[in-house]
């Protein structure tokens, strides 16, 4: 029995398998901290070129995270391509942005070799909740064509939007035609599988209790030691304080989705037609989708503390009925939350702290995608391609003020002022 989360996806889970825990003695060339998308992406590709691979997570694969998000894939990055250039030129930037680009790639490339069944579907459309949200976004569309030459974008005026989505609160939207939506714990435990096939070593309930660095770094458990050349950490919101360093590069910050009944055909065929994901321009943003058995997935609302709203179905569906207040009479089958980790400029920190640990983590609302690729970026420098690594370790990457423990205050006054502007027209 699966020992997930209350959630959608752990009731619909399809893969799922027990593993063991970590006793004992153990050496292997990489140790992979943590079972989500980028240590299972991470153990996958490094098994797949020959490497002895452990992989330790302190819960279940896909517990965090990677299994309870929003499961949409999109390209581009929350820092704008023109932003990228001035902080890092123009070289820099075409890399960091081809990475979007290859990472949605990567994911439905790796659903379609390993014969991963996770409901992979078309489209995600960014939809503009003001009108001066819907010229920033024409503005963007054109920049990507015109600067960029992708043309998979295309700006979708207020009556298209309308159309696609059965609701005219929308000025308009960007509409990604390479982007898709998956169940993402599937995504997870796919992966899981597909690495452990190539002979990667994985074991639940072995969280890591501290580590040593050096030539040879060494990873200990409650109940068990591993010896490794290389050093991944893959924690994400999650990290706590294993790491300082690289702790004090993120924010742990929490969201919540709730699933509904079925909806009948005909409301599902009126709100959503074409079955694509959606996320609205808000700064705490909504973002939806029907999952493949006509059930409305909606995120909404976030939180800064270590705890959750006792009642998450009511903290989120409000947020649904002022878009669509005809869902109000269909149950809420399920609610659950988690917590996943921003970076202060909002883009990945993936980065070498050491000749041979690395972290990957702060994917910011865009993980489902560059953390799968993030996977890969690391299996390529242990195989000696650092050039993706050195691509994002030259974007500025401040700590948040305060550290790990003032870090909060700041936050929560910030997120505040930016939630009130949500709310102005």
């Amino acid at each position: 029995m699966s020992k997930h989360e209350p959630s959608y996806y752990e009731a619909t889970a399809k893969a799922y398998q027990s593993r063991p825990q970590l006793v004992g003695d153990h050496s292997a060339d990489i140790c992979i901290i943590g079972g989500g998308f980028t240590g299972t992406s991470a153990a996958l590709h490094l098994a797949e070129a020959g490497f002895q691979v452990v992989l330790l997570e302190a819960n279940e694969i896909g517990w965090g995270a990677s299994g309870r998000n929003g499961g949409q894939i999109c390209q581009g990055h929350n820092m704008g391509h023109a932003e990228m250039v001035k902080k890092v030129g123009k070289d820099t930037a075409d890399v960091l942005w081809q990475t979007s680009v290859e990472s949605v790639d990567l994911v439905k490339e790796l659903i379609a070799k390993y014969q991963i069944d996770c409901d992979l579907a078309a489209g995600v459309l960014h939809v503009a909740s003001k009108s001066r949200h819907a010229d920033e976004i024409k503005e963007a569309v054109e920049y990507k064509r015109q600067q960029l030459n992708y043309e998979e974008v295309e700006f979708l005026d207020a009556n298209a939007v309308a159309d696609k989505l059965g609701t005219d609160r929308y000025h308009g939207g960007e509409w990604y035609k390479e982007g898709a939506h998956i169940h993402p714990l599937n995504f997870a435990l796919g992966l899981a599988s597909a690495a452990e096939a190539h002979g990667a070593k994985l074991y639940h309930h072995s969280a890591v209790l501290e580590y040593t660095d050096g030539k040879q770094p060494e990873v200990m458990t409650a109940k068990g030691r591993v010896r490794c050349r290389y050093l991944l950490f893959a924690c994400n919101g999650y990290l706590g304080h294993l790491n300082g360093p690289a702790a004090r590069k993120i924010m742990p910050i929490n969201n919540f989705i709730i699933a509904t009944e079925p909806l009948p055909e005909s409301v599902a065929n009126r709100i959503n037609p074409d079955r694509i994901a959606v996320a609205d321009s808000k700064f705490v943003v909504n973002y939806y989708r029907l999952s493949k058995d006509r059930r409305m997935l909606w995120g909404g609302g976030e939180n800064y503390s270590q705890r959750f709203p006792k009642d998450i179905a009511g903290f989120v569906k409000k947020h649904m009925l002022e878009t669509y207040p005809e869902l109000g009479k269909y149950r809420i089958d399920y609610a659950w939350g988690g917590t996943l980790a921003i970076t202060l400029n909002r883009m990945p920190h993936i980065a070498r702290q050491q000749e041979n640990i690395f972290v990957a983590h702060g994917y910011s609302g865009h993980g489902v995608a560059m953390a799968t690729y993030a996977g890969a970026i690391f299996a390529k420098a242990v195989q000696g391609s650092l050039e993706t690594v050195d691509a994002f370790e030259r974007l500025p990457m401040r700590d948040f003020p305060g550290g790990t423990l003032l870090r909060w205050p700041g936050l929560v006054a910030g997120m505040l002022y930016y939630s009130m502007l949500d709310r102005l027209p």
